[in-house]
């Protein structure tokens, strides 16, 4: 697990840690969990960790290989027919599928920030011109943002807490 960011060094690699050291808390949330537990509602609006895991999934895909022209592979959901379909697990969905697909994204998502230049631009889902220096700080902070619904939905589950393991 990815604890730090570096204080110097290339911006590209600083800002690709910094999503890096969040994606790993993604997974590290989810450690020691159950199926159940995994799948539990925590809110009203049925949020739970393995849909949170399935967005960002989607989000990667999109924001790093839509967004720049690349394949993105099949979803695991339909977004222009359901546009909560993404945070979503379907009963038909295994843990296992989930963490797939993220790892598929992640893996997608790293391959573009090695073949792009920070100031390499492509189209949003939203028609917005961005460059991959905007892609990469907007997808460090979604993602940081979901760690910490994802932190207090684990708290509610079994009391966890942290942004990372400290072991």
């Amino acid at each position: 697990m990815s604890n730090s960011v570096p204080f110097t060094g290339e911006e590209k690699d600083i800002l690709h840690a910094a999503l890096d050291r969040h994606r790993d808390v993604v997974l590290w949330k989810l450690e020691g969990l159950d199926d159940e537990q995994l799948r539990r509602p925590m809110t009203p609006s049925g949020t739970n960790l393995l849909g949170l895991v399935k967005h960002l999934g989607g989000a990667e895909l999109g924001w790093f290989r839509q967004t720049f022209g690349r394949e993105m592979g099949p979803l695991p959901f339909d977004i222009d027919a359901d546009d909560e379909s993404d945070m979503r697990v379907e009963a038909h969905e295994s843990t296992a599928d989930i963490l797939a697909f993220y790892a598929r994204a992640r893996a997608g998502a790293d391959e573009a920030i090695r073949e792009l230049a920070l100031d390499d631009l492509g189209t949003s889902w939203s028609g917005n011109t961005v460059s991959l220096r905007w892609v990469l700080v907007h997808m460090a902070t979604e993602t940081a943002r979901h760690t910490g619904h994802m932190d207090i939905l684990r708290e509610l589950i079994d009391g966890g807490t942290g942004d990372h393991d400290r072991s």
